[in-house]
């Protein structure tokens, strides 16, 4: 085990000497354009990455970012309905897009010569999409019906969505990337066009361009297909912070369900709203000390120590855009109550906060860090990737690097700090899945817990 791990810190270092170049522009009308090398196979992967998601959107218009996701693949007058994906896929391409809280992303991956066709369609449809009415209308049942599907007859996702909407208060965070059922049912095709109009533009957009590519040649094709477009008249975002929560918040979630469902949150700051600049490396290292992997402490000691919980797990984001939260879940192993997992839980979180961690779990958890950088590196389309959420969010694409240096520099004491900071009662949200009786004729879906899409 100790020769991996010096093998896998051996390859860290090496990556971190032999990262290829990165390249930055910018276009005259507001387009960042990022080009990353990557030479060892001919493939490469375009992303176009917008500063829009469910927590740029208001009351009576959620899920409108999502739906115009849908509408993006619905044509353009020169490229009608269901063309853009036939000449990805004739140019042996594969292509997806996913919408979160913070942005809307569209990518390609293709052979490094197909680099064109990609641009040519992602600079058409960025300005001059068409949504005709009936295909409003059609997307629009579409995107109900996976609400449906997801979310309301999965009793995780929903008990994950009542939760989200209880611990925030005045953060958009509280909305369903998805949207609420009811401003689906009465979104109209104005509402999508006006929020067309204004976020995709070239000024609201990042070109990431990853793989065995030229950067001045990316640098001509973009200049080429994106400089001709238009940028848009964009007003600062509001800040819409969340509020002090004066109190710890309850809910409980009855649904059709075969067995119950824990979820706390606290809040907890980002990158970008932390008050010291280490606290989010110590709240990463703190998730990785409950929840990574076999020898963490909650699979360790409440799954197979106590085999108290059938399965119990942590999580947080050091890149969200705003103030998220740092969550513990789980399901209580047959025999054990909601009450009783929640108790070992909050005594986890004790333990956190009256003593500082090992040495030898900081430097598991390190190492593991460590090791996942290194397989994330093998994908050029997971680099493009996490170079493409920092930008949009508001950091710069050179924070990748500097991401591993401060987990390494986190201490037992400042992972002591940020569980005494933050993981407080009076931060904290549970929610309560108490499964009703299931209709055979309707059973429920499993699934995670509802995390965006």
């Amino acid at each position: 085990m100790r020769g991996l791990l010096a093998l896998v810190l051996g390859l860290a270092a090496g990556l971190v000497l032999a990262q290829p170049a990165t390249h930055e522009y910018r276009l005259d009308n507001g387009l960042k354009i990022i080009v990353k090398e990557d030479h060892r196979a001919p493939i490469m992967v375009s992303q176009v990455w917008y500063k829009v998601g469910s927590s740029y959107e208001h009351d009576g218009i959620t899920g409108v970012s999502h739906v115009l996701e849908h509408m993006m693949f619905k044509g353009t007058k020169k490229h009608p309905a269901g063309e853009f994906s036939k000449i990805i896929a004739e140019n042996g391409g594969r292509e997806n897009a996913f919408t979160n809280q913070d942005y809307t992303a569209y990518f390609q991956t293709m052979e490094k010569s197909r680099l064109p066709v990609s641009m040519e369609l992602e600079a058409d449809r960025m300005r001059n999409l068409t949504i005709p009415d009936d295909e409003v209308l059609k997307e629009v049942r579409v995107v109900m019906e996976e609400r449906r599907m997801r979310t309301e007859d999965n009793p995780q996702s929903l008990t994950y969505e009542q939760f989200n909407a209880t611990a925030y208060a005045s953060s958009p965070y509280r909305i369903p990337v998805i949207g609420w059922m009811d401003d689906l049912e009465n979104l109209s095709v104005d509402d999508l066009k006006d929020w067309y109009r204004m976020w995709y533009a070239p000024n609201n957009a990042t070109l990431v361009v990853v793989g065995d590519v030229d950067p001045d040649e990316v640098y001509a094709l973009a200049k080429k297909y994106f400089g001709p477009l238009k940028p848009s008249k964009i007003a600062p975002l509001k800040p819409r912070k969340e509020i002090q929560q004066r109190g710890r918040k309850d809910i409980k979630v009855e649904a059709p369900a075969k067995l119950p469902y824990l979820l706390m949150g606290y809040k907890a700051p980002v990158l970008l709203t932390a008050e010291q600049d280490w606290e989010p490396y110590a709240l990463e290292v703190l998730a990785g000390v409950l929840d990574g992997g076999d020898s963490a402490r909650l699979a360790s000691e409440l799954v197979r120590g106590a085999t108290l919980a059938a399965s119990a797990g942590a999580g947080y984001s050091a890149y969200d855009r705003m103030q998220t939260l740092f969550l513990l879940s789980g399901t209580p192993a047959t025999g054990h109550t909601v009450a009783e997992l929640e108790q070992a839980l909050l005594e986890q979180v004790q333990r956190l906060r009256d003593k500082p961690v090992t040495k030898a779990e900081l430097e598991r958890v390190k190492a593991q860090i460590r090791a996942q950088k290194v397989y994330e590196q093998d994908s050029i389309f997971y680099q493009a990737m996490q170079m493409g959420i920092l930008e949009t969010v508001g950091l710069s694409w050179k924070d990748v690097d500097a991401y591993l240096e401060r987990v390494e520099a986190v201490t037992a004491k400042q992972v002591q700090e940020v569980a005494r900071k933050y993981l407080v009662p009076e931060r904290l949200t549970v929610a309560e899945l108490v499964p009703q009786p299931i209709d055979p004729q309707h059973p429920p879906r499993s699934g995670g817990g509802g995390h965006g899409h």
